[in-house]
């Protein structure tokens, strides 16, 4: 076992029998130095989790409840990130014939003696992702699943001279894993169709036992597909593909899938009748994918980080699947992580790093004004209802704006309030990381509109100079009205003045020659924003406030007494500026006043 990190803790009783996987510890006069496992940070192969001793939350249970109720086709979609691919892993080294069992020792799966006697190391198992099957043209894409189904076929070089296969099926298989000399496989388009089906029909005729399918992240290569053009073609070989490998249960045992999106069943699998898929709407498999609220204590206890509870639930929990609490792992790891490194004291949006997040740029484009309202609520804290499809095809994203709601729902962008039933779904975004992105791509999509017109945006900022209280504040105001309004009633005062103080800060920067400056130090504190406009020797003083219960007037004085009081202007006169403009701007909602001295 490597060792990272430790702790020393005072204890009246040293055991005599140390089993804990998760952590060595020593005695040395009357201390005890505890040193903790390594954090499995992007690490999804469930073998070298165990064997190399990381820190491990169970969710073996899955096992147990998925053979106490198997389908032949199962489905499960969850959002990015939340450990499909680690168990899937885990799936795999239960089943397959040849893996280490005691990996499994200590586990809660490990209770279930007649199960693993049963099911344990008993199958062949095909165990594919699809992650890597993304690219911009389908020729290229192809290329890419006929190297990820090659190279599983290439785990079972046995089979090329099985004598339980006959001269065509070894020529079959060799065909599969052959590479042509600039390191390709030469796989032929009908092989390709069929090379899920005809290797566990070799798997199963090889051991004498059907054969287990594992596909992760399904839907990826039809998510590219459909960003390039090409999504037909791709939905056309997907559908033989898997209708191919699925309807011969004379070989299969069964098939596990998982991804983000629920694809439509007409488009992709048809013609199945045991077909199971769960949604973070059911309430089966509910624990098992994320962190529960006793498993993150857990883990923060452990590595003696439970004064960050707090922070840990209100960044990175916020989901709700079946009926259960659920945090995202890959933060609450990447967190821990990080505080034991020292490399970080505050939360960090992890979660918005594994992907181009291009799902709420494109519902922005498309947004009309009753969903920026929607949008609005949302970022304050508040809920919506919506209908949410959870089976669709990506055309459907194209056919009616509403749907992107369900999109955004499915992938982790939003979840729901409660357990629902009824047709409506209560809405909310999940925490404080996820309404962080929508926060920062509102705020994209706000600077791109308003750089579409550049006249309208000159003649605002050119108000300012002119001391025109009037023009600022209409222009002001019609800025405010494109936009969505953060004023999120859980955070300070201070932090609502920043959405405004953000939308300045962006108009002026459109501004060729203004030296603008946020939080600048000046006299006695520190301005809201300053502007030199060293050509017309004028500087700008503006300090912002909100306007709590549109107490206009009120926050204007204040803004202007502290500009006074402060001696904000001196720095701008210092600079050599001879004309310095003083405004108090007061905001709530979508609504400011201007006033100058």
């Amino acid at each position: 076992m490597i060792i990272q990190h430790f702790n020393m803790k005072r204890i009246f009783k040293f055991p005599e029998d140390i089993k804990n996987f998760k952590q060595i510890v020593f005695r040395q006069k009357g201390w005890v130095m505890v040193m903790h496992t390594k954090l499995p940070m992007g690490i999804e192969n469930f073998e070298r989790i165990r064997k190399e001793g990381f820190y491990y939350v169970d969710k073996t249970g899955l096992i147990r409840d998925f053979l106490e109720n198997p389908a032949y086709v199962n489905l499960f979609t969850r959002p990015r990130r939340f450990g499909k691919t680690l168990n899937m892993s885990m799936l795999k080294y239960f089943f397959e014939a040849g893996s280490d069992n005691s990996i499994f020792d200590g586990l809660e799966i490990s209770k279930e003696k007649e199960l693993c006697m049963e099911y344990m190391g008993k199958f062949p198992v095909i165990s594919i992702s699809l992650k890597n099957a993304a690219s911009d043209s389908f020729s290229s894409a192809k290329e890419m699943l006929c190297s990820i189904i090659g190279q599983e076929a290439l785990q079972f070089p046995f089979l090329s001279e099985s004598d339980r296969l006959s001269e065509t099926e070894h020529r079959q298989y060799n065909a599969m894993i052959h590479v042509g000399s600039d390191g390709v496989f030469t796989m032929k388009d009908i092989l390709l169709k069929n090379s899920l089906l005809l290797l566990s029909r070799f798997l199963q005729k090889h051991y004498g036992q059907k054969t287990i399918l594992l596909i992760d992240e399904y839907d990826v290569p039809l998510d590219y597909a459909y960003r390039s053009g090409y999504y037909d073609d791709m939905v056309g070989l997907i559908r033989t593909l898997f209708g191919a490998a699925f309807k011969t249960k004379d070989s299969l045992e069964f098939a596990v899938l998982t991804g983000c999106l629920r694809i439509s069943k007409e488009s992709i699998f048809t013609g199945l009748n045991n077909f199971k898929v769960y949604t973070v709407k059911d309430v089966r498999y509910k624990e098992y994918f994320g962190f529960t609220d006793v498993e993150v204590r857990q883990m923060l206890e452990y590595y003696g980080f439970s004064d960050q509870y707090d922070v840990v639930k209100e960044w990175y929990d916020g989901y709700l699947f079946g009926s259960l609490g659920i945090y995202c792992p890959w933060d609450v790891i990447n967190y821990c992580g990080d505080l034991r490194d020292g490399s970080v004291t505050e939360p960090q949006n992890y979660w918005v790093n594994t992907s181009s997040n291009n799902i709420i740029r494109k519902f922005l484009s498309r947004a009309k004004t009753a969903d920026r309202n929607d949008i609005e609520q949302l970022i304050n804290g508040n809920s919506i209802q919506k209908i949410i499809r959870q089976e669709l095809t990506y055309r459907d994203l194209d056919s009616s704006p509403d749907n992107l709601w369900s999109i955004l729902f499915t992938t982790g962008y939003l979840t729901q309030c409660s357990a629902q039933a009824g047709e409506l779904t209560e809405l909310v975004i999940p925490n404080r990381e996820i309404r962080w992105i929508f926060v920062r791509h509102i705020r994209e999509w706000f600077k791109w509109e308003t750089e579409k017109n550049v006249e309208k945006l000159e003649a605002f900022c050119m108000a300012f100079l002119e001391n025109d209280t009037a023009a600022i504040e209409e222009g002001f105001n019609a800025y405010l009205k494109k936009t969505i309004s953060i004023r999120d009633t859980h955070v300070k005062k201070e932090m609502k003045e920043n959405f405004y103080h953000g939308i300045l800060l962006g108009l002026f920067g459109n501004m060729d020659g203004w030296n603008v400056q946020s939080n600048a130090e000046s006299g006695d504190g520190y301005s809201d924003i300053s502007v030199e406009v060293e050509d017309r020797e004028t500087g700008i003083v503006i300090e912002l406030k909100y306007a709590e219960n549109a107490a206009f007037d009120n926050a204007c004085k204040e803004a202007l007494k502290q500009i006074r009081d402060r001696n904000y202007g001196e720095k701008l006169a210092d600079d050599g500026m001879t004309t310095i403009r003083k405004y108090g701007i007061a905001c709530y909602k979508r609504r400011c006043r201007v006033v100058s001295v």
